[in-house]
């Protein structure tokens, strides 16, 4: 026997978000961060350089390396796309910028994939709201539009989706394969074709990209979560058998395609049974997924009789699958924040459908909560930049020239409008919120949303030229090249593949192995290694030059050495 839904919601609650203002908005979260900026340390450059290497045709498509190292994330298809844009791009456009433009409509394609997930979710029969004994409930496509819309601002105010979505890594990759993937279940009984070929691309895009066993995962439950859906299986039964049996396929397709390509590796990595590596998890999952984590609690508390019901909906139990399979992967792999990103779609769903069982005093305390932090956090971020322009008030002044040793700020006037546009925006988003108007089932995520958008937004504006400095590897090249200069090669050993990413983007050093037959008359190498194995580098033969580090409080240290002797010709 079904439960009654907990969503009691009149018509005039599913007041529908404006789709300019929606398109708007999702736009001035998109662009920022991609736009402006070189590519930063770590993940980022790390993945350019093997789409430079792909692109330049020194590496094989099916096996990337960059200077003979295989990269760390065993996927293909985020480096095939930033090679073919790197190939395809105008000769005006830098190579820097051109790859980051499929992961731009990667993004914009993820917003769109994760409000129809929610759409149709949404639609499905359990999923509905009370109905009233005189009507007056709200309508299901304007009750599905209300929560799609409150379920992506959601989304977008998930503080740990802002950085990680705007770098050119196979993390956003995946992300987008997901969320794609996910609209096609949710999807699938109201639609034939495109759920379909949307669970093909999301799916096999999910295994081209480092996730064949998460895919292979995501692809079972998919199907569970149809065969369970008894309210399709009466209604339209042919259908129902339909999309089993192209789920069906699409598994075996998926599980063939990672076995011919070898894609399977296991990067298992037991969590620390220390209280020092529980907490640092358990603060990763607080922050990171704020705010949807309070409201995936309640969600799962007011709709309880309906998750555990013997017709589970699919619109609990595909999200709650989704989510159990990406938190669990981030428990058990290494690169924690970058798994736990794919739980945001599922997550932003499940608190989606607390929005018509929250009562005012909950959607005040959010909105009170979200408009102090937001407004704190803008104000340190313009109190910072006018510091950085004047040198008042001195102690962020002092602060930063303490932080970023060598930077020197200076004044862009379009970042700055659109900075002050922004502002402006917020006061204008926080005054309509706290005015007399009807009452709408998103209105409770409009000021987290747009105080997580406002923020990053001044982030890669105002902050852009001092987080370049401080995430890009550029200081630290200069450095090199000025050490070496006249030389036009350089040996290196035990270079991470960032560095070594940036050394062939930002300068014109011609890098080489270091080995005994080594042509170059200078060599590179991480400081680590030289003090734990210091006759790694034979003192006869190279001399101790000088020891170089990132501006930025002494990070990336790295150890010159010159030749004593010409090499031998």
């Amino acid at each position: 026997m079904n439960q009654p839904s907990p969503a009691i919601v009149a018509q005039g609650a599913v007041r529908r978000l404006p789709h300019l203002a929606l398109w708007l908005f999702a736009l001035a979260y998109v662009l920022p961060g991609f736009i402006g900026r070189m590519p930063w340390r770590a993940e980022d450059i790390t993945a350019f350089g093997y789409m430079s290497e792909l692109a330049a045709g020194r590496s094989d498509w099916f096996h990337p390396t960059q200077l003979g190292q295989p990269p760390e994330v065993d996927g293909l298809l985020p480096y095939w796309l930033g090679a073919w844009a790197m190939k395809l791009a105008p000769s005006w456009i830098d190579v820097d910028f051109a790859v980051r433009l499929p992961f731009i409509a990667l993004l914009a394609l993820t917003l769109i994939a994760v409000w129809q997930g929610i759409y149709y979710l949404a639609r499905s029969p359990l999923a509905q709201p009370v109905a009233f004994a005189f009507g007056g409930e709200a309508r299901p496509n304007d009750y599905a539009r209300a929560l799609a819309d409150g379920g992506l601002l959601g989304f977008i105010a998930c503080l740990g989706l802002a950085q990680l979505s705007h770098e050119t890594t196979p993390a956003l990759v995946q992300l987008s394969c997901v969320a794609l993937s996910f609209y096609a279940f949710a999807a699938l009984p109201f639609r034939r074709w495109t759920p379909a070929l949307s669970a093909l691309a999301g799916l096999t895009g999910l295994t081209l990209s480092g996730g064949p066993s998460m895919a292979l995962l995501l692809a079972v439950g998919g199907l569970i979560a149809h065969v369970l859906d008894r309210s399709q299986a009466q209604a339209e039964p042919r259908r129902h058998r339909r999309g089993l049996w192209r789920l069906l396929a699409l598994t075996v397709l998926i599980a063939g395609l990672a076995t011919a390509l070898n894609l399977w590796r296991w990067r298992i990595e037991l969590p620390a049974t220390t209280w020092a590596g529980w907490q640092g998890l358990g603060s990763l999952l607080l922050w990171f997924t704020w705010p949807a984590w309070p409201l995936v609690l309640w969600t799962l508390w007011r709709w309880r009789r309906q998750l555990f019901d013997r017709m589970p909906s699919r619109h609990l139990s595909l999200p709650l699958w989704y989510a159990l399979v990406t938190v669990g992967a981030t428990l058990i792999t290494p690169a924690g924040d970058r798994a736990l990103l794919l739980a945001l779609p599922a997550l932003a769903t499940l608190a989606a459908f607390a929005l018509p069982t929250l009562d005012r005093g909950v959607s005040a305390l959010i909105d009170w909560f979200t408009l102090l932090f937001f407004t704190g956090c803008a104000l340190v971020i313009w109190v910072v930049w006018i510091a950085m322009q004047t040198g008042f008030p001195p102690q962020p002044a002092a602060n930063v020239e303490r932080l970023l040793p060598g930077f020197e700020p200076r004044f862009i006037i379009l970042p700055f409008i659109f900075a002050a546009l922004a502002t402006v925006a917020w006061g204008w988003l926080v005054r309509w919120r706290i005015g007399r108007h009807r009452a709408a089932l998103w209105k409770s995520m409009v000021l987290p949303a747009g105080g997580a958008a406002l923020c990053w937004l001044l982030l890669t504006t105002l902050w852009m030229p001092a987080l370049d400095f401080a995430r890009g590897y550029a200081p630290l090249v200069r450095r090199i090249e000025a050490t070496v200069q006249p030389s036009d090669c350089i040996a290196q050993f035990g270079l991470a593949r960032g560095q070594l990413a940036a050394l062939q983007f930002h300068s014109r050093l011609k890098i080489e192995p270091f080995s005994d037959h080594a042509r170059c008359d200078w060599l590179v190498v991480d400081a680590g290694i030289v003090r734990q194995t210091p006759e790694i580098v034979n003192a006869q033969r190279w001399q101790r030059y000088r020891e170089l580090a990132h501006p930025r409080e002494g990070e990336e240290d790295l150890v010159i050495f010159r030749r004593l002797a010409a090499p031998a010709r």
